[in-house]
């Protein structure tokens, strides 16, 4: 009886928590075209997640073209590295909604960015919302 009860105890807890992905995920690499690297620009953006759920970014260059995307726990921080000298529009998908921030990150050569993620009701002007064609858009 202790056996069957561990090991639905296990079975459990395994199938409960395998559904969510780790940060660093590449969670749609199906929907988006080859991610972009700048080996020498030295350059790069780290994103906090400080919302209390997953979420997933997409970076685009300053004609909105596919950088790279990467699934966030929440809590959890990612660093984009090697990241093409451009300005960066910084998009998200939390939750069912996409969001794209207001700010555009100019990077050159050798930075080191932070952009933190957080959500407050109370200020609606951090970012704006897009479409789900807009987020996918190659």
């Amino acid at each position: 009886m202790k056996i069957n009860f561990l090991v639905f105890y296990l079975s459990f807890f395994t199938l409960a928590f395998s559904q969510r992905g780790i940060t660093g995920d590449k969670t749609f690499v199906s929907r988006f075209p080859e991610d972009k690297f700048n080996e020498i620009s030295n350059a790069s953006l780290e994103i906090v997640n400080e919302v209390d759920h997953d979420i997933i970014v997409v970076i685009r260059d300053q004609r909105k073209k596919y950088i790279r995307h990467v699934y966030i726990r929440n809590r959890e921080k990612y660093k984009f590295e090697e990241l093409p000298i451009t300005r960066l529009y910084v998009q998200f998908k939390s939750k069912e909604f996409y969001f794209e921030d207001y700010e555009r990150t100019t990077i050159n050569f050798g930075d080191q960015h932070i952009f933190n993620f957080y959500f407050d009701p109370r200020q609606n002007e951090n970012y704006f919302l897009i479409t789900e064609e807009e987020f996918f858009k190659p």
